[in-house]
Formats: structure tokens, sequence, C-alpha cells
């Protein structure tokens, strides 16, 4: 039982590593998790930090997000940062808060987002077959050993391939 507790707890950290993987992606609309990840040389050097980090980031409209440094001092560090990103984002600053909008989509920008999200998907289907059959060699292991017996052998099997199946379609 607990084989089944740590390959689950494999597998779902693979779905979420997708899953975030798959939110940097760029749609249609701005979204935070656009930025949030972009990497911020901050306090003089002496941190590098995430934008949501060092800051609140929310949908301002359906092309813009709205950056809110929760210190000040970073407010420079953090705009250089998204000019820099080569996002194509265009960056104002007023006041406080840093204003991001995000360029349209092109039909080739999202050609590549296509083929860019079936390559991540594919990656992450072969690092869930690789886990199964890693699963699955364990379990064929303990068989030849003599610790479980046949059926707990088909049983062990069937239960990982049912695992693998409802974590392959997520």
């Amino acid at each position: 039982m607990t084989e089944d507790v740590l390959l689950k707890q494999k597998l779902s950290s693979i779905v979420e590593e997708t899953r975030e993987s798959l939110g940097a992606i760029r749609t249609g609309r701005a979204s935070p998790a656009l930025i949030e990840n972009i990497s911020v040389t901050a306090y003089n050097g002496q941190a590098v930090l995430r934008v949501v980090e060092l800051a609140t980031i929310v949908n301002e409209g359906p092309q813009d997000l709205l950056v809110v440094p929760f210190d000040r001092t970073v407010l420079q560090d953090i705009e250089a940062a998204l000019r820099n990103s080569q996002m194509g984002f265009s960056v104002a600053t007023q006041g406080s808060q840093i204003h991001v909008k995000t360029p349209p989509l092109t039909q080739e920008q999202r050609e590549k987002y296509v083929k860019l999200v079936s390559r991540l998907t594919e990656e992450n289907r072969e690092k869930i077959r690789k886990i199964r059959d890693e699963a699955r060699k364990q379990v064929k292991t303990q068989f030849e050993s003599k610790t479980i017996g046949e059926d707990e052998k088909y049983r062990g099997e069937e239960t990982i391939d049912k695992i693998s199946h409802e974590y392959t379609q997520k």
C-alpha cells in the first residue's frame, strides 16, 4: 500500500510540474503566470528573486497586468527584468505600480505554442511511463524473490497500470 502512495506522490509531482510549465505559456489573454517566474536581481545585486516574491501581480484587462511591488526600492529592478525578458512586453511605471501590456499573439506564435504544449505533454507522459515501468520492475523483483505471490504480482501490476493511466489523463 505504501508503494501506491509513493507512486501517487511521484506522479502528482510530474502532473504539477506539467501544470506549472503549461501555465507559463501565453494564451490570447494576459495571465500573472506569464511574468511571475521572471528572475529579478534586486537589492543592489544582493538577491535574485522571482517577480511573484517581490510584488503582487493582477490582471488589469485582457492584455494588461498590474505589478505592485511590496517594497518600492525594487520597482526599477522589476521593471528592468520585465523589459529584458525578451517576451515583447510594453512596460510603463506610474508611481509605485508597473503596467505591463502583452503583445497580441501572431499565428506563427500560436503554432509555436501548440508545438511546445505537445512536446511538454509528451515529455511528461514519458516520465509517467518511466515511473510506471520502474514500479512494475519492483513488483516483478519481489515476485522473483518470492516476497509476494503470483496473485499479488498481478494485482500490483493492475494497480500500477490503473494509477499511471489516471495520472496520464490529468
